[in-house]
């Protein structure tokens, strides 16, 4: 038994050998591949002048293309009656249609001193802004507003002290 084992182990000894002849041999074999595809193209000095020059005729065509779809009238669909016009042209359009709308009002904007009051207001409730005097109510109808918003936002400090403060589920803040 002892001449079996000695056999394996030759046989072993052996297999790393021929692993490395194996990987020479293959990056000789990539070697002479990547040589016989780099070798016949091109090396003349002009190579890379006349693949920039055609780049170039091919973006100036792309261009003129882009210019003459962007000036001229053609059908987009013949069929649905939708057609394409030069762009000045429909930014002219555009803008005479934006000229005749009017603008929708943005709602009143709040002062200053409104939004510190309703910033420090101590309802957990949600209220609404208070609106400008002479504005209109909405629908005709008056707001359901809650007691808290009837309120003053935030009591004077003396009122602070002087009288005990209605239990809230938030804790006050002074300003």
């Amino acid at each position: 038994m002892a001449g079996t084992e000695s056999l394996r182990q030759v046989a072993h000894a052996r297999a790393p050998l021929s692993a490395w002849f194996g990987i020479v041999l293959l990056f000789a074999l990539f070697g002479v591949i990547v040589l016989a595809i780099v070798g016949p193209s091109p090396r003349r000095s002009d190579y890379e002048e006349t693949r920039a020059k055609k780049r170039a005729e091919n973006l100036k065509t792309l261009r003129d293309e882009a210019d003459k779809v962007l000036t001229s009238y053609a059908w987009v669909d013949k069929n649905k009656g939708v057609a394409r016009i030069p762009i000045e042209h429909a930014m002219e359009l555009t803008v005479t249609d934006l000229a005749k709308q009017k603008p929708a009002p943005a709602g009143p904007i709040a002062t200053p001193e409104t939004q510190a009051t309703a910033a420090a207001g101590t309802s957990p409730a949600p209220a609404s802004p208070p609106a400008p005097a002479g504005s209109p109510q909405l629908g005709g109808a008056s707001p359901v507003v809650s007691p808290a918003a009837q309120a003053p936002a935030s009591p004077s400090p003396a009122a602070q002290s002087s009288s005990p403060s209605p239990a809230s589920p938030s804790p006050t803040k002074s300003p």
